[in-house]
């Protein structure tokens, strides 16, 4: 009997860890093919592309804790990447998009371009909150209008549709830079990550709003009998993603160094799949920060690993496609075990 459960207990953890437990043989072998990508250089580079990642995440993971999602998180960011690499661009460059624009303090186009994807993430909400759209079609039609918004706005004479470079050396140094301690060196991008995980973890776990949002994703019908307003708490939630695709993207821009109309495209998949490999649910009302701070770490560590060890860039997205195929399996086959 005691053999019996012993087996079932094992059964259990192996699958609710078995895409984690996938992730850490493929890193074993990803290290015992190549044993120089164990570095500190390495692990720098990681953390400061995780960073940006984390952030994205950070945001549609909130939206996935409310039972929603957000296709539209990838062409968001490219948005904010455009509009914040456009606004600054350093004076001498000769092919600035604006060339009578003063300097700007690179503050005033990053808190313009948060601004500017809330407000369409906003909108996401309202479809998905008022009108009752099913949060993978509002957002799927709003990522199109979005890339023809950024699309329209890049393709602008007289240069036209050409990378925008030329960045503002006080732009780049935003995400670029790093702080010095002793020998070790922190990317700035990681603090900016580590502040963005630690307010959110506040707002999750400390607010009422926080609290709000894992009752409307756990049972939204009870928590409206409850007096939660829950058209109002999906709204604030599509818009606060939003805030954070915004400051994710203008620091992407300044992190790359350019920006095309193309930049972010994709992302959406890897932020959601790391939400779910970190133990959100698409049922709703389930997850952490550290969850998701894990799952990003693991899907950076693998992407970085993979390109480190010379794999075809198009065989790993078929590796991506196959890890989020089975993240999600295995989610829907805890919810059906749950029911």
């Amino acid at each position: 009997m005691s053999e019996k459960l012993n087996s079932k207990r094992i059964g259990q953890f192996m699958m609710n860890n078995a895409i984690i437990i996938v992730l850490f043989v493929l890193m074993v072998v990803i290290v015992v093919l190549e044993p120089t990508f164990i570095s500190v250089r390495n692990f720098t580079n990681i953390l400061a592309q995780a960073s940006t990642r984390t952030i994205f995440a950070l945001g549609v993971g909130t939206i996935i804790v409310a039972k929603g999602t957000d296709l539209s998180l990838g062409r968001q960011v490219g948005l904010a990447a455009v509009i914040s690499a456009s606004l600054l661009q350093a004076p001498e460059y000769a092919y600035r998009m604006y060339p009578n624009l003063a300097q700007l303090n690179p503050l005033i186009p990053i808190l313009l371009v948060m601004l500017a994807t809330a407000f369409f993430s906003g909108i996401n909400g309202i479809i998905v909150a008022k009108f009752k759209v099913d949060p993978f079609i509002a957002t799927l039609g709003m990522m199109v209008v979005v890339y023809g918004v950024t699309s329209i706005y890049y393709d602008r004479p007289p240069y036209g549709a050409q990378p925008i470079g030329g960045l503002d050396p006080a732009f780049a140094k935003i995400a670029q830079g790093s702080l010095k301690l002793g020998t070790f060196q922190i990317p700035f991008l990681v603090i900016y990550a580590i502040i963005a995980v630690v307010f959110m973890w506040f707002l999750w776990n400390k607010t009422r709003f926080g609290k709000n949002i894992f009752a409307v994703g756990g049972n939204p019908e009870a928590a409206a009998v409850s007096g939660v307003n829950v058209a109002k708490v999906l709204i604030m939630v599509y818009v606060l993603a939003g805030l954070f695709y915004g400051l994710g993207g203008a620091l992407e821009a300044a992190r790359i160094g350019s920006a095309t109309n193309n930049t972010g495209n994709g992302y959406e998949l890897d932020a959601i799949a790391a939400c779910i490999v970190g133990g959100l649910s698409f049922t709703g009302g389930i997850g952490s920060i550290a969850g998701i701070v894990t799952g990003v770490l693991i899907f950076q560590v693998i992407a970085y690993g993979l390109s480190f060890i010379g794999v075809n860039p198009y065989l790993q997205f078929i590796i991506k496609g196959l890890i989020i195929i089975v993240a999600v399996a295995i989610d829907t086959r805890k919810y059906i075990k749950r029911k």
